[in-house]
């Protein structure tokens, strides 16, 4: 293990000191750069933008707001400096910016008037701001921001002498949610709305319920705030059983628009204030649940579902101004689309590419805003860059930024290739991509790295990962899946790890394995496969099946279902959704899907990578797999992020740290160091 460290030292100091490089290098994270929540104005003419950016003497990341035309001149800053600046929205009639900003510290509302660039911070708020929207008239913005309750305190200590130093008193919890990944023990407090003055001022609460309130819209009149709340008594073990509700801002008065038994959320008032537009799914308990589209009258009544031959996630809708049309975006085939469509269903694709948020993996995600002339401005990308902004005029599209083009167009990246194979267990085609290293010769043998996704409900797709980049650059040949249980194939492909995972979707890996191996390039006695939190479950339930991986990194994985349900921030939800029952109801099957439970066939040499404030997948899981190995006699190791929640790669060192602690215990475990000719 002092070896292993030693090399990721050495790795990191190299990359300090040495001379520029021509391929992707782990210290370039630092200078790689993203766009995010691209706004476009209401007229259509120009965009602002967050561009994202790593400090690297805080290990922080930054962002700036910039401002663009649709045409793609007058690219410019709006603001600047080391703090964080994100969450623009335009006012109505497009003469005002509002946005968030921590430049004084605390995050805070700035106002910005468009025609002559005067700024103001508009608040002084103890919490953190949250979803910020516009009012239509322009008077008012609606927010939601956390309120914590008091909570109930033991009398247990009698009163201490003057002056007496005491441990602190007992922590008394009766919450089923105590606890969050990235926030730790939690206080107990729900997000409220609030109505901000667009002059500024202290907002006024309008919510005192004790539940979360979410996805606010306001009415045409802006007299009302359509929103979505799970305020059903036992909300906190039916976590997915939200409702649609309406609060009239003059007097309070909230009335419900919503009963099905199943998540309804993200309401859009048409323009004309004739409909509301929302997402939802009749809740089945199913592991994966496609949300689809809804439309209902103001009024709660006459529900109709549009696009149901979708069978794809509906996401981020939006009316267009003649309340004609829906704007949405959905996820194929691991590639991300905007498209629009009219109340009878008849759909148009819009743009395609949508992405490029996740830098570490490649994620789906990414965002757009619609304009009043149908005019989008969407994050872009491709496997060779992170997020750009790129814009749908009249039809036609065009990338407006190239923000990292002082970077990668100096760096030759790995090839990324797309590939369809059969699974070995039922014939089922399997989406994957093949990463080749920088100047790949087919003509010699390359070591393969199988990296897979987490979720287990997410996709990876034809977009940027640095990771994987990173892999390729240390002479990898990278292969990632969509196996069976991803997202972006349809609710069928994705239920067939329901009460099953992981099961079959090891024959998709394996088989992609095989496929790989079969073009000819890949040294066979040189195989390693690593992954995170899902990815982390099933290469070590893939380590306990078979020993031809010389090598393997199981990142902040569950090996025990049964500990996993009770400890982990999901109390309400994963024994619900993703088991037939409570474990102690379930014991056979909770085991026999557990990695744990094939530990006695591991011989593959074994590191365990988490961060030990990982509270979705906790590092008790990791220390239990270690000790298990150890017992075993088999060559394992563990690291410990310290300070990292489930998103170890949230720092930039941690990114950094992360790779050079796969790619070193990899090399520890090559037969031969050199590419076989």
């Amino acid at each position: 293990m002092k070896n292993i460290l030693l090399l990721i030292f050495s790795l990191f100091l190299f990359n300090v000191h040495a001379q520029p490089s021509d391929i992707f290098e782990p210290l370039d994270i630092f200078d790689i750069e993203m766009v995010s929540d691209p706004q476009i104005s209401p007229d259509g003419q120009r965009v602002v933008y967050v561009r994202n950016f790593k400090d690297i003497m805080t290990d922080g990341n930054r962002s700036n707001l910039w401002i663009i035309n649709v045409d793609g001149s007058g690219n410019r800053p709006l603001t600047s400096g080391n703090s964080n600046n994100y969450a623009p929205r335009w006012s109505p009639d497009g003469t005002r910016l509002a946005y968030i900003s921590s430049e004084n510290g605390k995050p805070q509302v700035y106002m910005r008037w468009m025609d002559d660039g005067t700024t103001a911070k508009i608040t002084n708020l103890q919490e953190s701001p949250g979803q910020m929207n516009w009012s239509p008239d322009g008077k008012w913005i609606a927010m939601t921001m956390p309120v914590k309750e008091e909570q109930k305190k033991l009398n247990v200590l009698p009163a201490k002498p003057e002056g007496a130093k005491w441990a602190d008193p007992p922590i008394y919890i009766d919450q089923v949610n105590y606890r969050g990944d990235g926030q730790g023990y939690l206080d107990v407090s729900f997000d409220q709305i609030y109505l901000l003055s667009a002059e500024g001022g202290t907002p006024r609460q309008i919510t005192f319920d004790p539940h979360d309130h979410f996805s606010l819209n306001w009415t045409p009149d802006s007299k009302s705030i359509i929103y979505s709340s799970n305020n059903h008594p036992n909300w906190e073990f039916e976590p997915r059983n939200s409702e649609i509700h309406e609060i009239k801002i003059d007097d309070g008065a909230v009335r419900t628009l919503t009963t099905r038994y199943g998540p309804d959320y993200s309401p859009r008032v048409s323009p004309d204030g004739q409909w509301i537009a929302f997402l939802g799914a009749d809740d089945n308990h199913q592991g994966y649940e496609v949300d689809k589209l809804y439309i209902m009258d103001r009024d709660g009544g006459n529900v109709q579902v549009l696009c149901d031959d979708l069978d794809r996630d509906i996401q981020n809708i939006k009316w267009s101004a003649d309340s004609k049309n829906i704007v949405f975006q959905y996820d194929h085939h691991g590639k991300t689309y905007v498209a629009k469509t009219d109340l009878s269903s008849n759909r148009t694709q819009i743009a395609e590419n949508i992405g490029g948020l996740s830098l570490g993996r490649p994620y789906s995600g990414g965002t757009y805003s619609l304009a009043n002339n149908g005019s989008i401005a969407f994050t872009h990308s491709t496997p060779d860059h992170p997020a750009d902004l790129a814009v749908t005029v009249d039809g036609t599209t065009s990338r407006l930024t190239h923000v990292n083009d002082d970077l990668l167009r100096y760096k030759t990246l790995g090839e990324v290739e797309e590939i369809w194979y059969r699974s070995s267990h039922d014939g089922r085609m399997i989406q994957g991509w093949i990463v080749k290293p920088p100047d790949f010769d087919p003509s010699k043998k390359y070591p393969l790295l199988l990296e897979i996704h987490g979720g287990p409900f997410t996709n990876y797709g034809s977009r940027f990962s640095a990771e994987v980049q990173l892999f390729a650059s240390k002479g990898y040949v990278v292969l990632y899946t969509n196996p069976r249980g991803s997202t972006s194939y349809g609710e069928e492909f994705g239920n067939l790890i329901h009460h099953n995972y992981p099961g079959e979707d090891y024959d998709d890996l394996m088989s992609g394995v095989d496929e790989v191996i079969d073009k000819g390039y890949i040294d066979e006695d040189q195989l390693y496969v690593t992954g995170g939190s899902g990815g982390g479950v099933l290469t070590s339930w893939i380590i306990g099946k078979t020993d031809r991986f010389r090598a393997a990194v199981v990142a902040k994985p569950v090996i025990n279902w049964y500990s996993f349900v009770l400890y982990s921030d999901g109390l309400g939800f994963f024994s619900k959704y993703w088991f037939p029952g409570k474990p102690w109801e379930h014991m056979e099957h909770y085991m026999s899907r557990s990695p744990i439970s094939l530990v006695g066939n591991v011989t593959t040499p074994t590191m365990l990578l988490t961060g030990e404030e990982d509270w979705r997948t906790p590092i008790s899981e990791t220390e239990q797999y270690y000790a298990a190995l150890k017992l075993e006699g088999v060559d394992c190791a563990m690291v410990r992020i310290p300070g990292a929640s489930h998103g170890i790669a949230a720092k930039p060192s941690n990114l950094i740290a992360k790779v050079n602690s796969i790619t070193s215990w990899f090399e520890e475990h090559k037969e031969d160091k050199e590419i076989k000719p």
